[in-house]
């Protein structure tokens, strides 16, 4: 009998702090640095499973907060498990719903043992403990499961993030005892600690202790702003196991993974090129470009002349004007592809330059292009 794959990080090579890698896992290889399209509830909005690996995504998100409120995570279990359920066969990560449970869910009580609310959807009460968001993830089958944290928001004082970040550290430490050993899967632990350097070392450390698969960056990205986030990630990646992943959850624009990038993040996921995608607004090489504006109406150029996806090789602006303004389903369609696609460009075009030894100067080949603006107006 062969034995279960493992989950393996191999390190590739560096440009400056920048990392190129492999991470391999039962279900296929995902390279590094990563962006991973958001599945809030087990799917990834307004696209087909294979038109999202057809941009080049090798790995979905996927949350448990979400998936324990509907459709359940027992019943996905007894339906052959999320990958299965939602036609993904590739690698998917959960993250453990913390996060959702500040933004989202009213009438929280925290206490040592974990979180009770209700959920936004129906008022019904439910609790979230480090040994619950375990079992939900193991009942979803996620190939990388996320331990359990408490994620405040900005602004916060440093006491508070403190006494935060150590209750964290306890629940991470409640989550590796309640994975397990599970072959080929992986469980990623959460720095936090806000802005403040002394605490994320000493979340850090924590984490080290416990013994994590891959270390994520949690606390940003909850409203510090770019300046702030960039401080915090001088150093925050340093601090971590340099021969495990690294994500930085929750982020962002394309200027922030770059970003991050350049400073030692490996993996990503934000929802924004899905939503913009659904709200009109287009990532492209020279920006952002807002498809409802009225400039676009009469313009019978790509949206991107040198991007190759479905949007901008088969329609014009004057087009993606219109069914915007028009509410038309193809709109969120085309638009969710076009940024989805973008995205994966983007990161593989920085595996390319790190690889190379280049990316310093893809950095400011970024920056200079996006300084230029958009196509100006016909």
């Amino acid at each position: 009998m062969t034995d279960t794959p493992r989950f393996t990080f191999t390190l590739h090579g560096r440009s400056g702090k920048a990392r190129l890698g492999t991470i391999i896992t039962p279900r296929g290889e995902i390279r590094t640095p990563a962006f991973m399209p958001v599945g809030t509830a087990a799917t990834v909005k307004a696209m087909l499973p294979e038109n999202v690996r057809a941009t080049g995504a090798d790995i979905l998100l996927g949350n448990t907060y979400h998936l324990m409120l509907r459709p359940g995570a027992e019943r996905i279990a007894a339906l052959g498990g999320l990958h299965r359920f939602m036609n993904w066969h590739r690698p998917i990560l959960t993250d453990s719903g913390g996060y959702q449970v500040m933004s989202l869910a009213s009438l929280r009580e925290l206490t040592e043992e974990g979180v009770t609310f209700r959920s936004h959807i129906d008022g019904a009460r439910h609790s979230l403990t480090p040994e619950r968001s375990m079992e939900i993830q193991r009942l979803l089958g996620s190939d990388i499961v996320m331990a359990f944290d408490e994620c405040p928001p900005w602004p916060i004082d440093k006491e508070r993030a403190a006494e935060s970040m150590r209750l964290s550290m306890r629940w991470a430490a409640r989550s590796k005892a309640a994975f397990g050993t599970r072959p080929g899967h992986a469980l990623f632990g959460i720095q936090q600690g806000s802005v403040w350097p002394d605490l994320r070392e000493e979340s850090a450390r924590e984490l080290t202790e416990i013994g994590f698969d891959g270390y994520a960056i949690g606390g940003l990205a909850v409203g510090e702003g770019q300046t702030r986030m960039f401080a915090v990630l001088d150093h925050a990646p340093d601090m971590l196991p340099a021969d495990r992943p690294r994500y930085l959850m929750g982020v962002g624009k394309p200027d922030d993974l770059v970003g991050a990038v350049k400073r030692g993040v490996d993996m990503f996921d934000c929802v924004l090129p899905t939503r913009s995608g659904r709200n009109g607004q287009a990532f492209t090489r020279f920006g952002t470009v807002n498809l409802r504006n009225a400039r676009h109406r009469d313009d019978p150029r790509p949206l991107d002349p040198e991007c190759g996806c479905p949007a901008c090789t088969g329609y014009s602006r004057a087009y993606l004007h219109h069914v915007v303004r028009a509410k038309e389903i193809i709109a969120a369609i085309l638009l969710t592809w076009h940024n989805l696609h973008y995205y994966q460009e983007l990161m593989a075009q920085m595996r390319e330059a790190i690889a190379a030894g280049r990316f310093e100067e893809f950095e400011h080949a970024f920056h200079a292009r996006r300084a230029e603006g958009d196509l100006p107006p016909l």
